[in-house]
């Protein structure tokens, strides 16, 4: 169980909003009281952050680093040199590769691609495949969603003479690549910047804007920026950047341009995925349906099978491409479930032993294309920064996921010294070490994480918005409010309200091994009854809750089936009432 904390009001603002406020904006008090404790405090706030406008986005010439990058890569396309685009094989990078050949495309600019194998080349640049790029004939190397951490390579380019430019959105190690050009919010200062936390295809997104905008007056001619918002959308989400300021609406714009799949590739995906190729998607679906699809490619297959799919000109073409990733994520499904088995056996086994504050667990066999995912699950049940290490090419690699309460990347930065490399977030990074520093770097970053969290555990905490019945609950008026604060995600949490005392009616396993649980919930004092599903909370409630009464941390959504609308409660937590 989880620690309930109500959203507490922002420093220095009064119990409630002025309650005029909701007729001028067309809100119920309810949502205003919500939004208001959200920290949204202007009525002009409240009313751009419901419009999410793409209007208002800021132009490409108005951010740091963009302009001087976008002029010398267009220079450069325009004296006749061949570009050639190196992403990362995740769907962040795979979004802004297809992004930059897209807008290339419109200007009649043939350009190469390289998206490395997860398994022989790893994450990032390597001299062996610049090398080969240069043999090639390209003269210019962009990095997407990598990049700045590769000092050697983009020294190697430029040895043979590529004009180099890094894009990335990664935390920067103490020396920077020697590239031509860097764009990369990490080391522009936060308040220079429209937003801070874009993915690597957000930087693509408005590098590549002000590349359009250059090439426009000499090729006589320019890309839509507007297409490119279903990949924004994806690689953002993907990478679980915060909704917030810009991100929110390139998300927000992007979901609608999903929604259309436009580009034949989506559509298969969606297809492919079980869906109508027409289907509108929350960030939620993009994230559980789409990303994991994508994402297949680079863990288990090649990123370049999915560069493929997104850059098909039509659905016939695109279909046997997004049915292959459906193929691949069902196979690396079941290889996450063998990996998630072992490595929970191991952290039980080594949390019986000793108190410890993290988790640094090995199997020589497990794939390193999944270890991330299982890393996800492992912290969600366990509540420790947690490493899962793999063999690979004759050492250890790794990839890490944290708490709220811990940054990661700052901490691996004090065990350095065991490492061979690391790179990443604050909540999440990836680390190479040799096989026979395991001991060394474990016992490191067990005390690193302990000195900053202590050995007693942590427990995750859950935000809850206010009290909510059911008959508030099920106002599908309010619902309908609710879904204007969408897209969800970090920054802009999907808000969960916690009910009164409820009754379970009856309970009974969902979906095929039990692990899921439907209740039927009837809130005594309006007798109204919701059907409500618990994912993952199989064991948590288990089949004598029946009868029982109970408290939930709940959402309660509107769901369409055969054109019949229902209130569907999704439970977060639940107390004993």
């Amino acid at each position: 169980m989880k620690n309930w904390l109500f959203r507490t009001l922002p420093e220095g603002v009064s119990d409630s909003p002025p309650s005029a406020w909701a007729e001028d904006l067309s809100i119920s008090p309810l949502l205003l009281e919500i939004l208001w404790r959200r920290g949204f405090t202007h009525k002009q706030a409240i009313n751009a952050f419901l419009d999410a406008r793409p209007g208002s986005l800021t132009p490409p010439h108005k951010w740091p680093q963009i302009p001087e990058a976008a002029q010398l890569l267009a220079h450069e396309l325009l004296a006749g040199k061949k570009l050639v685009v190196w992403g990362d094989y995740d769907v962040d990078g795979i979004t802004a590769a297809t992004l930059v050949l897209d807008v290339l495309e419109s200007h009649g600019l043939e350009a190469c691609w390289h998206i490395p194998d997860r398994r022989s080349e790893g994450y990032g640049l390597n001299i062996a495949q610049v090398e080969a790029l240069a043999q090639q004939g390209c003269g210019i190397l962009l990095t997407v969603d990598c990049g700045i951490a590769d000092t050697e390579a983009v020294q190697r380019a430029r040895q043979l003479g590529m004009t180099v430019v890094v894009s990335d959105h990664h935390l920067p190690q103490d020396q920077l690549p020697p590239a031509h050009a860097i764009c990369n919010p990490r080391i522009c200062p936060a308040d220079a910047l429209p937003c801070p936390h874009l993915a690597g295809v957000g930087v693509a997104f408005y590098l590549m804007g002000a590349v359009n905008a250059a090439l426009a007056p000499h090729t006589g001619r320019r890309h839509k920026m507007d297409q490119c918002l279903d990949l924004v959308a994806m690689g953002t989400l993907a990478d679980v950047m915060p909704l917030t300021g810009e991100n929110r609406i390139l998300v927000h714009a992007g979901l609608a341009h999903l929604a259309m799949a436009a580009r034949p590739g989506i559509a298969a995906l969606k297809v492919a995925s079980g869906m109508d190729a027409k289907t509108r998607l929350t960030s939620g679906q993009v994230s559980f349906q789409l990303v994991p699809r994508i994402n297949a490619a680079g863990r288990i297959g090649s990123g370049e099978l999915a560069l493929r799919l997104l850059r098909q000109k039509d659905f016939s073409s695109a279909l046997p491409l997004a049915q292959q990733l459906d193929a691949l994520n069902t196979e690396r499904k079941t290889a996450e479930s063998e990996i998630h088995n072992e490595a929970r056996i191991q952290a039980l086994d080594m949390l019986s032993r000793e108190p410890l504050a993290s988790l640094v667990l090995y199997g020589q066999d497990w794939h390193p294309g999944i270890v991330g995912i299982v890393a996800s699950r492992i912290v969600e049940e366990f509540y420790r920064p947690t490493i899962i290490l793999c063999h690979d090419q004759g050492s250890l690699k790794g990839s890490g996921r944290s708490v709220r309460e811990f940054d990661l990347h700052a901490g691996l930065n004090l065990t350095a010294e065991t490492l061979l490399g690391f790179g990443g977030h604050r909540l999440a990074a990836g680390v190479r070490l040799l096989p026979e520093n395991l001991g060394r770097f474990r016992n490191a970053f067990e005390a690193v994480v302990a000195q900053n969290l202590g050995t007693s555990p942590l427990s995750p905490s859950l935000t809850l918005e206010c009290q909510l019945d059911f008959a508030q609950a099920s106002d599908q008026l309010f619902l309908k409010e609710l879904e204007m604060l969408q897209p969800f995600g970090p920054g802009n949490a999907e808000p969960v309200f916690a009910s009164p005392p409820l009754l379970v009616k009856d309970r009974s396993p969902l979906g095929r091994g039990g692990e899921h649980v439907r209740l039927r919930l009837q809130d005594e004092h309006s007798g109204l009854i919701l059907t409500a599903k618990a994912w993952r909370m199989g064991q948590a409630l288990p089949p004598g809750i029946a009868g029982k009464r109970i408290r939930v941390a709940y959402t309660p959504r509107l769901d369409t089936y055969n054109g019949i609308t229902s209130v569907d409660v999704g439970i977060k937590d639940w107390q004993p009432a």
